[in-house]
């Protein structure tokens, strides 16, 4: 079943000055796209889609997380930002509209959190805001024909995959699949929704809009609760869709350094060794020279192993430029 909701004016609207935006930052940021960049919207969005949750860990603590330095923090909301990563770092491998891969995810948000991670809810929930009841879910024996539903509607229904983006993000909040981790699991499947629009949605930071106007994210889904419709809350997203866009066009056009290219020359090539030739086929515009200085300092800086001199080198990642490579998405 389709679920209820009106594309309205309003949503014509955002669609089609989304769709402007986009043709921006594709423009802008896919054909050079900066590691740096990247690495910085992920951690904005991880830090941002937890606090939300109540999830205390600061940006920068986020980062050292990520980084592997010690940070003092509940064990609990540490365990929650590396269960972040990972499933983040894992999202373009699951097929949005398989139940089995919504379930994996789920497992991976809340590995050690809660008992039944990675499962349906089997006992019914109520949504407390405040003392007050505001949404009865779902009974739990109805769950996984709802969520079957729902993702087969994202997968054959005509409409924009930007509008039902925000109608999955709902329903998931609507249908609460599970005993825990409802809010951020409607938000990473969202994500993954929109990485079928274009890839830049991949690092886009939409979640750290939704942190900064929590109100009135609450406000879209009471009031899509209230009006039996999905609209309000496609709206208030797809206001924040095009608030990050708008914020990602306006910042500089990347210029790779040699640090940047390394890291996202690493991203893709984990375990193989490669030569100078290999390195310069991701970067064409290189010379030579640049090229062959790039390897040196990476060797120098213990990212790069180096076998052999001159043209005939071959380079293999060693541990640490490959924790490198995978912290800074390609």
């Amino acid at each position: 079943m389709r679920p209820p909701y009106v594309i309205d004016a309003r949503i014509l609207d955002l669609l089609v000055r989304i769709g402007i935006q986009l043709g921006a930052v594709n423009a802008g940021h896919l054909e050079r796209p900066s590691p740096m960049l990247r690495r910085r919207n992920r951690i904005r969005t991880i830090q941002s889609t937890l606090a939300i949750e109540g999830n205390t860990l600061s940006e920068d603590q986020v980062t050292a997380v990520l980084e592997g330095r010690r940070v003092l923090a509940k064990p609990s909301e540490l365990l929650e930002v590396t269960n972040a990563v990972a499933a983040y770092e894992r999202l373009s491998s699951f097929r949005l509209a398989r139940p089995v891969d919504l379930l994996k995810a789920h497992g991976l948000l809340m590995k050690g959190l809660v008992p039944d991670a990675g499962r349906f809810r089997k006992r019914g929930v109520g949504i407390l805001r405040g003392r007050s009841l505001a949404h009865l879910a779902p009974p739990a024996s109805s769950v996984p024909t709802q969520v079957t539903a729902l993702l087969r509607y994202v997968e054959h229904d005509a409409d924009p995959m930007l509008i039902k983006s925000c109608v999955l993000h709902y329903e998931l909040e609507f249908i609460h699949p599970f005993s825990d981790g409802n809010g951020r699991m409607g938000r990473l499947w969202q994500t993954r929704a929109l990485m079928e629009v274009s890839p830049v949605f991949t690092f886009l930071p939409v979640e750290a809009l939704v942190r900064e106007s929590q109100h009135e994210y609450y406000a879209a889904l009471a009031a899509s609760d209230a009006a039996a419709s999905a609209t309000p809350f496609i709206v208030y997203m797809l206001e924040r869709i095009e608030q990050a866009l708008t914020e990602l066009s306006k910042a500089p056009r990347a210029v790779l350094d040699g640090t940047d290219r390394m890291l996202r020359f690493l991203a893709g090539h984990r375990d193989r060794s490669f030569a100078r030739k290999d390195y310069m086929q991701v970067f064409p515009e290189l010379s030579s020279a640049t090229a062959s200085r790039d390897l040196r300092d990476a060797v120098a800086g213990g990212w790069l192993v180096r076998a052999g001199n001159g043209r005939t080198a071959q380079y293999k990642a060693t541990a640490k430029g490959l924790k490198a490579g995978t912290n800074f998405p390609a």
